[in-house]
């Protein structure tokens, strides 16, 4: 741990170094000249000096000194990271974005202290274009697809109208204090508070998905808050975007709004298609990958990183397009291409999103050393409380309203969660140095810095001993069957049926015409036939191999619950239980009357010496049981006890009787002497005999009678 952390600090103060090399004049050297050129002629044109002698060792930092630097960032972001993992119980109690924070800002105190000026910030550009793609890519690729559309309205509804709400309340809210205190900040407009209304609403899905991943929260948890922190950056850049063109206009109108709002629409939907036809042209890409699988996985990235692109310069939202553009080509691709491919896949998309996680709250920590801090108490304690109140309200009204729509309702302690779960991050510290050049510029930044430290140093901190506080219902660890997803689809058919038959058009219903639809042409479309799966069944396995495949390999140590670690039983208390469990199980067979397979349960009320019942047979069977007693009897195989023991039965039918009784009988009525003495053939012959038959069955009656008469009176 402590080797990492040197190392760590090495790595910065040769980051320093690279940093701060100038020129003797003190200005910085020009990057496009090599050393050894100047300007040696009379007329001030460049010329080559030549060297007087061969140099056996030089060096030339400028000619690498962009990705040098870089290299340097990520090696210390990655260190840092690494130190964090082996650094006992600090990750029990400290989430990793604070960690990484915290290193930021000791480099960039640091790099303050040795050039005696701000360090280098992260640029919204190199936010936008370079770190977020990986980011949300990664959380559209691996999207729980069956949770997030079971969920989709209520994430919808907390993404858009929970957005609009807080963006509308901390914004006229805000103008509120800056109306009441004129002296400091009368110089701030109503849109000036929109527009930092809305990018201060802007919950990071990089800070709450690697507090929540830590927490091991219950599937309906999760995905209702990182949809909604996912699909809420969406909303938030596009309404930054719409204030900030009202921001530049010299009026606005009523059409304006009317205009901004349809505006919202198209962003939002055309990011939608944009993302869906680069998905669709991705899996169509891979149904050629064959006998090419080396570069299969390279379009995964190109596909998703154009469509995200393209977006932007369409002004449209980059989010949703390379959110609904991996979404949409994951079942595809991971059908066409091999398994290493998707371990490639995996492995790239885990390692590029965690990188830029690691890099963003770097830069976080770096960009805050500045001098262009402006303090206004009224102004941040104000933010800082109407971000937390407004949030709380909108999730308790929302959900009130989607709970009366839903099967499983959210409860109040998964809705205190979501309300305390809104952590602010990079998105809205990237958007606030957008903002265009006024007098209060500086006063937004720093409002911006301390929400983001408070919501994750207090917020991201406390929030995991208030899940434990509150019993929140965690998520389970073991992955589903086979036999479990079957019946789970087997249900969803079923209901979907139902809904079919009584005219209710809801989302099983939907899903199953998709399915139908997805089966019958857009598989047989993107997936080349030896990939086609043969059987539904088949399909379900594969996709739990990989699901499992990948929970192995991101399987996290596991939680070990605080309330359950106790101190051991002690021997007295050991012997103490077991004396307890050892007389409660005598006195259960003392009550319990033991019984066999061969006879009925027994009743306690009812005398334990009465006679077993036998089993029902036919006409035919006595007969041809009575010869077989018949002739046993005769030869004096079989006792009277044993014949009786052999004719119990396994039933248990009431109104059935004893063939061999029957016999016994019969023969005891004929006399032991005529039965002694009668040839055995001829005793067969008349037992074949219609007289002997109704003799059989008249003696059959008279003995089924008398066992009737005799259960009546016990």
């Amino acid at each position: 741990m402590t080797a990492l952390w040197t190392l760590s600090l090495l790595l910065s103060a040769s980051l320093l170094g690279c940093l701060a090399v100038t020129s003797p004049d003190g200005s910085p050297l020009p990057h496009n000249l090599p050393p050894s050129l100047g300007t040696n002629s009379s007329d001030g044109s460049l010329s080559v000096d030549l060297p007087m002698a061969l140099r056996v060792f030089s060096m030339d930092y400028h000619h690498v000194q962009a990705p040098f630097e870089i290299v340097l960032w990520i090696m210390l972001a990655s260190l840092a990271k690494l130190g964090f993992h082996w650094s006992g119980r600090v990750p029990a109690v400290v989430p990793e974005s604070c960690v990484l924070i915290m290193v930021g800002l000791l480099v960039g105190g640091v790099i303050y202290g040795v050039r005696h000026s701000a360090p280098p910030t992260l640029s919204a550009d190199a936010f936008f274009l370079f770190l977020l793609p990986p980011i949300v890519l990664d959380a559209g690729y691996f999207l729980p697809g069956r949770l997030f559309f079971e969920n989709l309205g209520t994430i919808l509804w907390y993404a858009v109208l929970g957005t609009l709400w807080n963006v509308l309340g901390i914004g006229l809210s805000l103008y509120g204090v800056c109306l009441l205190a004129q002296s400091s900040l009368g110089d701030v407009s109503l849109l000036h508070c929109l527009l930092f209304g809305s990018l201060i609403a802007a919950v990071d899905p990089v800070a709450v998905l690697s507090v929540f991943q830590e927490m091991q929260v219950n599937e309906q948890l999760h995905i209702l808050v990182f949809g909604e922190s996912l699909l809420n950056d969406a909303v938030t850049v596009v309404l930054y975007k719409l204030f900030e063109s009202f921001l530049r206009l010299p009026s606005v109108s009523g059409l304006d709004v009317l205009l901004g709002g349809c505006r919202v629409v198209v962003v939002g939907i055309g990011g939608l298609c944009v993302g869906l036809f680069f998905g669709l042209l991705a899996a169509l890409t891979s149904r050629f990958t064959s006998r090419a699988q080396v570069i299969a996985p390279l379009f995964v990235f190109l596909y998703s990183y154009l469509s995200y692109l393209t977006s932007e310069m369409l002004h449209l939202s980059g989010i949703m397009a390379i959110v609904t553009c991996a979404a949409t080509m994951k079942q595809y691709v991971e059908a066409n291409v091999s398994e290493r491919s998707n371990t490639s896949i995996q492995y790239f998309l885990k390692m590029w999103s965690s990188v830029s996680e690691t890099l963003i709250f770097t830069f976080l920590g770096v960009s805050t050393i500045q001098d262009i801090h402006m303090w206004s108490w009224p102004f941040v304690c104000s933010t800082l409380l109407l971000c937390l109140i407004w949030r709380a309200t909108g999730v308790l009204l929302l959900t009130a309203f989607v709970n009366k729509l839903r099967r499983n309702a959210v409860t109040f302690r998964d809705q205190f969660i979501i309300a305390y779960g809104g952590l602010r991050g990079a998105i809205c510290f990237s958007l606030v140095f957008l903002i265009d050049d006024f007098p209060k510029k500086r006063l937004f930044i720093t409002t911006t810095i301390v929400v983001i430290l408070f919501t994750v140093f207090v917020q991201g901190m406390t929030i995991k001993p208030l899940v434990e506080l509150l019993y929140v219902k965690r998520k389970k660890r073991a992955l589903p069957t086979l036999s479990e997803e079957i019946h789970s689809r087997l249900i969803d058919h079923l209901v979907a049926g139902i809904e079919d038959v009584v005219g209710y058009w809801g989302q099983h219903y939907w899903k199953d015409k998709f399915e139908q639809f997805n089966k019958k042409y857009l598989r047989r479309f993107l997936i080349r036939n030896d990939r086609q799966a043969s059987s539904s069944i088949l399909r379900v396995y594969q996709e739990l191999e990989r699901r499992e495949q990948r929970g192995v390999e991101e399987e996290a140590p596991p939680i070990v619950d605080p309330r359950s670690q106790g101190r051991p039983l002690l021997p007295e208390e050991m012997e103490s239980i077991r004396r307890i469990l050892s007389r409660n199980l005598q006195n259960f067979n003392n009550k319990t009357p033991a019984y066999s397979r061969h006879t009925l349960h027994q009743d306690t009320s009812v005398d334990r010496t009465r006679k077993p019942l036998y089993r029902h047979q036919s006409l035919g069977e006595r007969y041809s049981y009575n010869t077989i007693t018949h002739f046993q009897g005769e030869d004096g195989g079989l006792s009277e006890p044993q014949r009786v023991r052999t004719g119990l039965s396994r039933s248990h039918t009431v109104c059935s009787i004893s063939p061999r009784s029957t016999l016994l009988d019969s023969s005891d009525s004929a006399g032991p002497a005529q039965t002694r003495s009668m040839d055995p053939k001829a005793a067969r012959e008349d037992l074949v005999s219609p007289k002997h038959q109704e003799t059989v069955e008249r003696a059959a009656r008279k003995h089924l009678s008398f066992v009737l008469e005799n259960e009546k009176q016990q």
